[in-house]
Formats: structure tokens, C-alpha cells, sequence
């Protein structure tokens, strides 16, 4: 699969694109039967909230060792679906994966992602530029209803904000200042709802401001998502790093694989 230059035209000035039914019914099956199995798994890769310890982020399914390893995730991140157009939005052949996971809003309970920018943490992995870019593919229905991810549009050009550290969630991040959101809706154009269905994907940049609501149906959401680097970009050294399930050491380029790679694991 390729972009056109139409579409790498528009994810460099709106920041994102987006592929309805871009992995089969079939591929998305597999996916969730992998995360059902990953998310009975103890251990500090798998991130839980609620009274129920409903599991709300699991890290590093792209590898083939670790807990939470994943041979079908491991080829969905390879397939030119993904990787291809990963990239052309870095304008780069040579790219690896920073980090992959699965966020997995809790039906009820699951909480909502503030307004950030993934490159807050990256910087801070030591990364230099801003040159990442992350696809996500939708495994269950993305809906307002349900806390889907919200963008705004061409914000990236904003560069690197100033944030705040946010640990109102299980899982604690660098967020987007209130006040700073404030003026940048009132500059951008306003925030776009990344929805649909099952197999329904999306590309965007890491300086991309998104955010995503609560889960206020019955049903859980679930959404992988795949960073990925230039390998020239790779992160320098930092006084203590954050394990390598977020911030990976494997640097090599990835190559792309077979279409049929996510069915033949089965």
C-alpha cells in the first residue's frame, strides 16, 4: 500500500490521516484474541485501573520475546499498511518502533486521556526531533459515546508545548496546560472525532495535540497503537530511563512482511 502525494501532502498540514476498514474483520479477530489472552497476564507491561483491575494499557506486543508478546501483532506493525505509510509520513525508510501498545477503555470505567502531545514523554526518552509518527488501528467501535480519540487538526505545527504532569489516570503522562488548549482551539481548526468501526485506522504526528473522553458505554474499547522513529533519530542518553517496554533499545529498521502475515499466525 502507498499514499499519494495528496495524502502525505495532507497528514503534513492537518497532522493526520485516516483508513476506514483498513484491516479485514478477519485480521481483527485474531488482534483481539491476542489481547484477550495478553490481558490475563501479571506483569508491570499490563497497566490496570478500577476496582475491578480492568486492564486500561498493555505495552510491547511488537517483539518476539517478553510477557506480552504477540506474533500477530508483530506482523500487523510489518504489513504496508502500516509500515509503508509510517513510512512516507517520516519521509524516511529506516524506522523502528519506539514503543506499541493496546489501550483498552474499561466499559463504564474506563477513564479519559487529557490533551497531550506524545513527544512531551519522547523528549524525554531523549529523543531530539520530533520526526515519530504513530498508526492506530481501531479493534473495537471508536464512538463519542464510547471515549474515541479526538485530534486537532494541523496543531503539530505548534511544536514542542510547555506541559504539565497529569496523574489523575492509572497511567500518568505529560499533559497540555488548560490554558494553553484554550488558545490553541481558538486558533486551530476545531477538534475532529477519530471514529468507526472495527479495522478503521489512523496516522498522526507525535506533536499532534489528541485527546479521548470517558468510556461511558457498556462495552469496552480497545485501539493498538504503533510509534514509530527514525532510526537516525533513535534516543540519546538519559539519567533514568524508562523501561524498554516504553522506550525501546531495538533500533533496527523494520522490514516490511506479507499481507496475510496477521492470518497466518493463527
Amino acid at each position: 500500500m502507498e499514499l499519494t502525494p495528496d495524502q502525505v501532502a495532507q497528514y503534513d498540514e492537518q497532522g493526520y490521516l485516516v483508513f476506514p476498514d483498513l484491516f479485514s474483520s478477519e485480521e481483527v479477530d485474531v488482534l483481539r484474541s491476542e489481547v484477550d489472552r495478553i490481558s490475563k497476564v501479571n506483569s508491570p507491561m499490563v497497566v490496570r485501573e478500577g476496582k475491578d483491575s480492568a486492564v486500561k494499557i498493555m505495552f510491547r506486543l511488537h517483539e518476539p520475546d517478553g510477557d506480552t508478546s504477540s506474533p500477530a501483532f508483530a506482523a500487523a506493525c510489518r504489513t504496508s499498511r502500516v509500515l509503508r505509510l509510517a513510512q512516507q509520513c517520516l519521509h524516511d525508510d529506516e524506522i523502528y518502533i519506539h514503543h506499541c501498545k493496546v489501550n483498552m477503555k474499561a466499559a463504564i470505567e474506563g477513564s479519559a486521556w487529557p490533551w497531550h502531545q506524545d513527544f512531551h514523554s519522547w523528549h524525554l526518552d531523549g529523543i531530539t526531533k520530533p520526526n515519530m509518527t504513530t498508526m492506530t488501528v481501531m479493534l473495537t467501535e471508536a464512538s463519542e459515546f464510547n471515549g474515541c480519540m479526538y485530534v486537532l487538526p494541523s496543531s503539530h505545527k505548534v511544536g514542542r508545548t510547555d506541559p504539565r504532569w497529569d496523574d489523575s489516570t492509572a497511567y500518568k503522562l505529560w499533559a497540555a496546560r488548560p490554558h494553553d488548549m484554550k488558545r490553541f482551539m481558538g486558533h486551530f481548526p476545531k477538534p475532529v472525532a477519530i471514529a468507526g468501526g472495527p479495522g478503521t485506522a489512523a496516522i498522526f504526528h507525535c506533536n499532534l495535540l489528541h485527546a479521548s473522553g470517558h468510556n461511558l458505554s457498556p462495552e469496552d474499547r480497545w485501539q493498538v497503537f504503533f510509534s514509530f522513529n527514525q532510526c537516525k533519530n533513535r534516543p540519546t542518553e538519559v539519567e533514568n530511563p524508562r523501561p524498554d517496554y516504553v522506550r525501546s533499545l531495538n533500533w533496527s529498521p523494520l522490514e516490511i512482511q506479507g499481507e496475510d502475515g496477521i492470518l497466518t499466525t493463527i
